[in-house]
């Protein structure tokens, strides 16, 4: 692939307990061009955030192997915003740099300035209780952008919110993700949602998983998630995942 910033080859995960051995993945291969916005479906337990922690250098594979582009940095968003009930606003997002160690004057001004241009700007003295779930979710994405990963790693990012607040916050990341040009990696369990976000959609088999099919969307890139549950071919592209889903 052209641009390939991440590629698992062959990568088998096996999980080893007291009680006996857990195989994961099963010689899973797939790859991610710079640029990309690729989800990945599968059936619960079948291995989907395994994929995000052995991309990220969490875990190792048992066996395949897994490369990387050299120089390309991480973020990771999940499940909930998980921002930090005592900090502001301000300085959640402001955390990876403290972290890192990058924490200087130009650093700060460059993830403040994403926090306005994305809406935040009149709530960096706030605290985290007193925002709703869908503008703590956006600070949690803007804390993720804040070190410059050059790809984003998000796992299940939408699921602790109700139905109406999620749609409305897939618009918004789908939004800052494509405006400032970061490749994303999305496991989720919602087919409907893989089709309005995704360039390229992987279902995967059951565990151990490996991939049944690879799905590539044909809708615009600046069309939002919303239009794109709007269009003729979205129940088509929900049918044909839906079953391989379910073979």
């Amino acid at each position: 692939m052209k641009n390939e910033i991440l590629r698992f080859e062959n990568v088998t995960m096996i999980y080893h307990t007291p009680q006996g051995e857990t195989a994961a993945l099963k010689d899973l291969t797939f790859s991610v061009g710079q640029g990309e916005f690729i989800a990945v479906i599968g059936p619960s337990g079948c291995g989907k955030t395994t994929i995000l922690s052995l991309a990220a250098g969490l875990i190792k594979p048992s066996a395949g192997r897994i490369t990387v582009r050299e120089g390309v940095t991480f973020g990771y968003m999940l499940q909930k915003d998980e921002l930090f009930p005592w900090r502001t606003i301000e300085k959640n997002i402001l955390l990876p740099l403290e972290i890192k160690k990058t924490n200087t004057p130009e650093n700060r001004k460059k993830a403040l300035d994403l926090a306005v241009k994305y809406g935040l700007g009149d709530f960096l003295s706030s605290y985290p209780d007193q925002l709703s779930g869908g503008m703590r979710q956006r600070a949690a994405l803007i804390r993720t952008l804040a070190s410059d990963p050059a790809m984003l790693l998000l796992d299940e990012p939408f699921s602790a919110l109700d139905y109406q607040t999620r749609l409305n916050v897939c618009d918004d990341v789908y939004r800052i993700i494509r405006s400032e040009n970061k490749t994303a990696l999305l496991i989720t369990h919602d087919i409907s949602e893989a089709i309005s976000v995704a360039d390229r959609v992987l279902v995967l088999s059951r565990r151990p998983a490996h991939v049944l099919g690879e799905h590539e969307l044909a809708f615009p890139r600046e069309m939002k998630p919303l239009k794109r549950r709007e269009e003729k071919t979205f129940s088509g592209w929900f049918e044909r995942l839906w079953r391989q889903l379910n073979v």
